[in-house]
């Protein structure tokens, strides 16, 4: 397609009288990964609960891939891969238990699934990990199956909602690296929300969202230059008027 896969315009959010969303609008472009950066409580999860289809928003317009989950939810679930902030994975069930079935929900089976279990897993560099029970592994390894799963049905946009959550610096970068080689080999387009300014660096387009409001879009360069600064932490503080969190590793 050559219109934005997904497009948000003046989407706006309430939890009683919390306004979590005050007309956010927000496109991602065919290929593009686009980091939403913000504070914790600055709406990126509503953001992303809209954008996934978990929640109707009050007010404003959503579409994915050109439609609206009003009247083609299904075509748009097809073409989704969600990663979401608490793991979702069997603990009891092998890697390639939770995989199949994964799968099986998007009638996929037999050789074609077992194919792109093989290509998503090879990606990711967790071959060796696919007759594992999920128990036995790391919490890196976990969230990196976490995101072969959700590759599985081939998206056209992968939404993930703070993929990095308890991992260590080095995990962190190495699923970046893991992130960005899915954009360059399946052209899939990447909506990142995250709390860390590391974690954007090497997205195409950041947007900083702050009380509900998106304050600023651009590249990482745009960023930094409408700051005046000459590095994203400094850019962050400066755009947002608040100190970047800091990650903390569970592992």
């Amino acid at each position: 397609m050559t219109g934005p896969v997904l497009a948000l315009n003046d989407a706006r959010k309430s939890y009683g009288s919390n306004e979590a969303l005050k007309g956010v609008s927000l496109d991602i472009a065919p290929g593009e990964i686009v980091g939403l950066l913000g504070p914790n409580g600055a709406g990126k999860s509503t953001l992303f609960q809209i954008a996934s289809g978990l929640f109707a928003p009050d007010g404003g317009e959503v579409r994915l891939f050109g439609m609206s989950y009003s009247d083609r939810a299904s075509d748009i679930l097809k073409r989704l891969g969600v990663v979401f902030q608490s793991r979702s994975l069997d603990l009891d069930m092998s890697v390639r238990a939770n995989l199949k079935f994964h799968g099986n929900l998007f009638g996929l089976s037999g050789e074609a699934l077992k194919q792109r279990i093989d290509d998503a897993a090879r990606l990711f560099e967790v071959t060796d990990l696919i007759d594992k029970p999920v128990r036995t592994l790391s919490g890196g390894n976990q969230r990196r199956i976490e995101i072969v799963r959700a590759l599985l049905n081939d998206p056209g946009l992968l939404l993930m909602d703070e993929p990095s959550t308890g991992l260590d610096p080095t995990t962190r970068k190495l699923l970046g690296r893991h992130i960005r080689a899915v954009r360059d080999e399946r052209n899939v387009s990447i909506l990142w929300a995250t709390h860390l300014v590391e974690e954007v660096e090497h997205a195409d387009r950041i947007a900083l969202i702050v009380a509900g409001r998106i304050i600023r879009t651009g590249t990482p360069a745009e960023i930094m230059a409408a700051a005046g600064t000459d590095n994203l932490t400094d850019a962050y503080i400066a755009l947002t008027g608040t100190k970047p969190e800091v990650a903390l590793a569970a592992e």
